[in-house]
């Protein structure tokens, strides 16, 4: 008979299986899931905590955390969590009015956007408007095209 603490069982569907193996295969996956992946497929074959641990170089705990997570949630239990802090302020229409100023409207005063006309246009801080086209690495103030300036004094060479 073993010492210690029971492990519960581990058993998935085909459809389950495939989803892990799937992640941890896949190029994009975050490397964090794919290791929870690999340790619920190793747990799933039979393999006990210590020899899952072993193997993938992690603690025995941090198999057993995944494991019982898995069990209780399924799949949804293997993904991060939300993390704590302060919510965003800045709600998706305000980033998408933004950035709809930004690119296809211009002032009536200006040739092009600054961040504390457009803070005022679109009811934000000149703050969060800069933390937005810096996040989108948008420059109003900088054109890709040439620009020919119109001078009096300038000689037509023909």
């Amino acid at each position: 008979m073993k010492a210690g603490r029971p492990t519960p069982a581990l058993t998935m569907t085909e459809e389950e299986r495939e989803t892990l193996q799937a992640w941890t295969r896949r190029p994009k996956c975050p490397q964090a899931l794919a290791l929870r992946a690999r340790v619920i497929l190793l747990c799933a074959a039979g393999r006990s905590n210590t020899e899952a641990a072993a193997e993938l170089h992690i603690t025995i705990q941090t198999v057993g955390k995944w494991r019982q997570r898995f069990i209780e949630k399924r799949l949804d239990g293997l993904l991060d969590e939300p993390r704590p802090g302060t919510p965003r302020k800045l709600s998706e229409a305000d980033v998408d009015r933004v950035l709809g100023l930004t690119l296809v409207s211009a002032p009536n005063h200006a040739p092009h956007w600054s961040t504390r006309s457009l803070a005022e246009a679109s009811g934000l801080s000149r703050a969060s408007v800069h933390r937005i086209w810096r996040a989108f690495s948008l420059q109003p103030d900088r054109t890709e095209t040439f620009k020919l300036l119109r001078d009096s004094l300038s000689v037509d060479k023909t």
